[in-house]
């Protein structure tokens, strides 16, 4: 269904942004043009079977001015993040940008080349590595470096080494402490939510265009290839480690509890460069993200950005980072590490200072203001996180969900409160009404909350559903932040055309192979059907021929508990031995008849432990019941 066109209210308040905002400062354009050695034309790349899985030349309509349904602040960051190709960021560190979400980074020792942050898929990460070596030469790859434990810095990981160079010692795998936890469990605990709401949140199924996806802020999109990890073979565990990886030596600094659970900075002393990972990139970043995550702490962030001002600045030329491009010379290094700082604290001090007043979380974000030197800085806009989100954050980390008002702490669901607005209101046909007059006051996030209701009343109700896609298509054209965009045109679209599911999954095979047979039991536990589990009493021994290792799973009152101790057959209901971890996996999977699996005792027991788990929803329905 065709999009519509932005509101003269909409058009009315983009005119106001490009007259008060500083579009004659250029500077970022000259950076993100600066060292630019080559781009690959076309810009497409392909999987083995001929799939696009990454298209940079759809965004070539950005070279345009910004159109009318499109923040004009949006559309320049987004201009920025499209550039594409490889650059020099001072002599002998390279980075490959525009060929994914992020940036992956080649830095040239005596012999070969150390990679960071090799891209999400194999595909993106093995075209920028060749991209790379037809400017500078066939240079073996040295090492891996991940900055943290997010899938767009280590997913390409196959496209630049192999398993098999690794396992031999050639090619190191450098990772901070808790890296390979938090990158399987992040994937795989939740990762079925997360992905279905990373869909909406990149925009994964919106047209690419003005009326559509414009980039996420952070990035154009994700890529759609091949993911995969190779675990790390050293693992960096405190500030002031140094090693030196084919004569390049690199001083770390960790982060943890930052941008990710695991992640570090480091120095490069012979380039006098420093990689801030994605603590600090041109823009405001999410202290809890719009496809969910654990909340981002901004008091540990902005701590360690101090401690990198005050350990690097001094000996640092350039300061590169996992996204967008990097900053040249001490004095605008840390002009722009100090506003980055300055950032995350205030947002985090000013809304404690608020709670602790006796304002709510979305009190606090409807009226908070940044100071005025943060608010003209363009790497402080709010293009993938917001100021609004973030506070709501800050003040969840703090406080959690419920505000402390007792009529908020036992509410009705959309599903239940729905139907009860809209008969208080006078019914479906009132309440469209009302939405419609809202609507064309411009008064979009009221007409939101009105559809809202009427949708979980009647999903099937006409005039309520396009009036909310028209509703949520308004509140897009007029976001500045990427993600909310994304979000309000993905609510759009499947309100226009139906639920479009999640067309990617993190969890890849590579991913579950990684899994200990401690993070699998777990993900087995998350998805236990309760109710259907109440009346099993079962005990079952898993012994690992691989590795020797017995694990007692236990499964009563609909809870599976785990624990590595010795089998014990005279107390087990069956004794399972596997081949491997992945063998338990393909049992689960529903492949129980193929080699591997050998059961002693009764031999339903494991069945009726896997026939009470159920299957994740990867197409759960979000903006409609």
């Amino acid at each position: 269904m065709d999009s519509k066109p932005p509101s003269a209210i909409i058009e009315a308040a983009h005119r106001d942004h490009l007259g008060s905002l500083p579009f004659a400062d250029t500077r970022d354009f000259e950076a993100a043009d600066r060292g630019f050695l080559a781009a690959l034309d076309p810009c497409v790349i392909e999987a083995a079977d001929g799939r696009v899985v990454w298209d940079n030349d759809a965004y070539a309509f950005l070279r345009a001015d910004a159109p009318t349904s499109v923040h004009p602040s949006l559309w320049r960051q987004s201009r920025l993040a499209a550039k594409q190709g490889l650059y020099e960021v001072v002599e002998g560190i390279y980075q490959v940008r525009g060929f994914d979400l992020s940036n992956i980074t080649f830095v040239e020792g005596d012999t070969g080349v150390i990679v960071i942050d090799p891209l999400i898929s194999t595909e993106t990460a093995a075209a920028a590595l060749a991209l790379y070596r037809q400017r500078r030469g066939d240079r073996a790859v040295a090492a891996v470096i991940y900055t943290h434990s997010h899938v767009d810095h280590f997913g390409g990981v196959l496209g630049v080494t192999t398993q098999a160079d690794v396992d031999a010692g050639r090619v190191p795998v450098i990772a901070p402490e808790g890296f390979i936890d938090h990158a399987v469990s992040e994937n795989v605990y939740a990762g079925t939510a997360m992905t279905r709401r990373a869909t909406y949140m990149y925009g994964t199924m919106l047209d690419v265009g003005p009326a559509g996806q414009v980039g996420c802020g952070l990035g154009q999109r994700t890529s759609t290839g091949e993911v995969a990890v190779i675990v790390p073979t050293l693992d960096i565990r405190t500030t002031g480690e140094t090693h030196a990886i084919d004569g390049v030596e690199i001083e770390f600094q960790m982060a943890p509890g930052t941008e990710a659970p695991a992640e570090m900075h480091f120095y490069f002393p012979q380039f006098r460069a420093l990689c801030m990972a994605e603590n600090a990139t041109h823009n405001l970043h999410n202290l809890l993200t719009l496809r969910g995550a654990l909340v981002r702490d901004p008091h540990s962030w902005a701590r360690y950005l101090t401690e990198a001002i005050d350990t690097f600045a001094d000996r640092a030329d350039v300061v590169f980072a996992s996204h967008h491009w990097p900053t040249w010379g001490r004095e605008r290094i840390v002009e722009f590490l100090s506003l980055q700082r300055d950032l995350y604290a205030y947002l985090h001090d000013q809304t404690l200072r608020l709670l602790n007043q006796g304002h709510t979380g979305i009190e606090i974000a409807e009226d908070f203001t940044l100071p005025p030197a943060l608010e003209k800085a363009w790497h402080a806009h709010g293009y993938y996180g917001s100021v609004s989100h973030n506070v709501k954050a800050v003040y969840q980390r703090y406080m959690g969900w419920f505000d402390g008002n007792p009529g908020r702490l036992w509410q009705h669901p959309p599903a239940a409160a729905g139907p009860r607005y809209v008969e208080a209101m006078g019914g479906l046909d009132r309440v469209v009404e009302l939405a419609r007059a809202a609507f064309h006051d411009g008064d979009y996030r009221w007409a939101a909350t009105l559809l809202d209701h009427a949708v979980f009343t009647d999903e099937q109700h006409a005039g309520a559903r396009e009036l909310y896609a028209d509703t949520l298509e308004q509140l897009g054209y007029g976001a500045e932040n990427a993600t909310w965009r994304n979000f309000f045109l993905s609510g759009a679209t499947e309100l226009r055309e139906g639920n479009f599911g999640t067309p990617t999954q993190t969890a890849s095979p590579s991913m579950l192979a990684q899994l200990t047979p401690e993070q699998m039991f777990d993900a087995f536990a998350i998805n236990v059907n309760g109710p259907r589990a109440w009346d099993l009493d079962v005990a079952v021994d898993v012994t690992f021929g691989d590795t020797g290792d017995n694990y007692r799973l236990t499964l009563r009152n609909g809870v599976l508990v785990h624990r590595k101790v010795a089998a014990d057959p005279s107390s087990a209901h069956a004794t399972i031995r596997l081949g491997d971890k992945l063998r338990l996996l393909a049992y689960a999977a529903g492949d129980s008849a193929s080699p591997g699996v050998e059961i002693d005792g009764e031999q339903g027991a494991l069945a009726s432990i896997v026939g009470v788990l159920d299957r994740p929803d990867p197409a759960f329905d979000i903006v409609t019941p």
